[in-house]
Order: structure tokens, then C-alpha cells, then sequence
């Protein structure tokens, strides 16, 4: 399970040892990736040198609302700009992804679509629009919005993406149960807050 997760700490008042402790744990349980703001992305790496961990940053945060010029690490989880899809804008949408995807060659690029602010129309729109664009990753929610993911919108994703698009399942996922939900669903990664709390199978508490 330890594979599948993006350890991970966006909190605006997150300090250096927070990050060290992010990076110790996820040396300990060998995790997928450490995701922080860009802020943090040097120490990270430097915490991380000579392990196989991948270091995941993030793009537009968490409203997809600034500029796609932002240099990118070993994976970037990007937000979609919410404002354009609610017009319908797809055209910028796609610019947008693609710009980001263009930008930072061979490395994991993630779509965050935040599910919960969206009509399955748009989840479906969404999902297609991350087929066509050959993304890596689409990815459910930053977490910091009414509700993260669930099943339903796993599978709505399931049902539409190509073979090659993965799931990045995030937002709510603070134990094992829920974390084996959203794999059964079709996730292929997690994004957590609380990925201890799930490897000691204590999130509940």
C-alpha cells in the first residue's frame, strides 16, 4: 500500500521541521512521492538525495488561478482553472495543460480537476480532455475544497479515461478503509495528509 501514496504537506503554516518529519517518514515507509509548495521543493530534494522517493510540487494551487510558468521538480500536480471550465472555456483549459505538460519534458504531470466543484458532465468533459492531452495523472481534489474524492467520481473517471491516464485518487483519504475504496475504485496513487495515520491503520482516531 506504502507504494501508493503521495505523502503529502500544503499547510500555509507548515514549518521546516514539518517538512524534514514529511521526509523522514516517507524515507521510513518508502512512499511514492513527498508533495509540498514550491517553497519547500529544495530542502525536500536535499532530504530525499539518494533515496527513490519522488519529490511532486504543485501548479495553481489550489484554484488553478496564476500563470502555467513555474519550473517543475519530479512530478507537478497542476489545478485546472475552475473559472474557465464553469464558461466552458475548453480551448484554455487544454492550452493550459499542455503549456505545463510541454514545459517539464518526461516528468509525471497530474491534473487536478477538484471533482467536488464539478457536474459529472464536466467530470466526463474533464477526463477526456486529459485522454486527448496524454497527461500522466487526473486527479481528483487538492483537499482544501468542500470534499475530496469518492468513490462515484472514481468511477465516473474509470469509465471514461483511456488506458494509459491513472488516477490519482485525494482529499478525505485519512485511513485504510477509505484508501482501499478508492484502489478498488480504480486509483492508481493516493494523496494524504494522514498517510502514518493509514500505515498504522489509526486514521479514525
Amino acid at each position: 500500500m506504502n507504494s501508493y501514496i503521495d505523502s503529502t504537506n500544503l499547510d500555509n503554516t507548515a514549518t521546516f521541521e514539518d517538512i524534514e518529519k514529511l521526509c523522514k517518514d516517507a524515507i521510513k515507509y518508502n512512499f511514492a512521492s513527498v508533495c509540498v509548495h514550491p517553497f519547500y521543493v529544495g530542502v525536500v530534494k536535499e532530504y530525499l538525495k539518494g533515496t527513490n522517493i519522488s519529490v511532486t510540487t504543485v501548479v495553481g494551487f489550489p484554484m488553478g488561478m496564476n500563470t502555467t510558468n513555474v519550473k517543475a521538480y519530479d512530478e507537478i500536480d497542476m489545478v485546472i482553472n475552475i473559472a474557465a471550465l464553469k464558461n466552458g472555456d475548453y480551448d484554455y483549459i487544454k492550452k493550459e495543460i499542455e503549456e505545463v505538460r510541454d514545459s517539464i519534458g518526461a516528468k509525471i504531470l497530474k491534473v487536478i480537476i477538484e471533482t467536488c466543484l464539478l457536474t459529472d458532465e464536466e467530470i466526463i468533459k474533464m477526463t477526456h480532455i486529459c485522454n486527448d492531452t496524454f497527461v500522466n495523472f487526473i486527479k481528483t481534489s487538492t483537499g482544501f475544497s468542500d470534499f475530496g474524492a469518492t468513490v462515484e467520481s472514481i468511477n465516473l473517471i474509470r469509465e471514461n479515461k483511456s488506458d494509459v491516464l491513472e488516477i490519482k485518487a485525494s482529499g478525505g483519504i485519512n485511513n485504510m478503509k477509505t484508501m482501499q475504496e478508492m484502489i478498488d475504485a480504480g486509483a492508481t496513487r493516493i494523496g494524504t495528509s494522514h498517510a502514518i495515520d493509514i500505515m498504522e491503520d489509526k486514521g479514525d482516531e
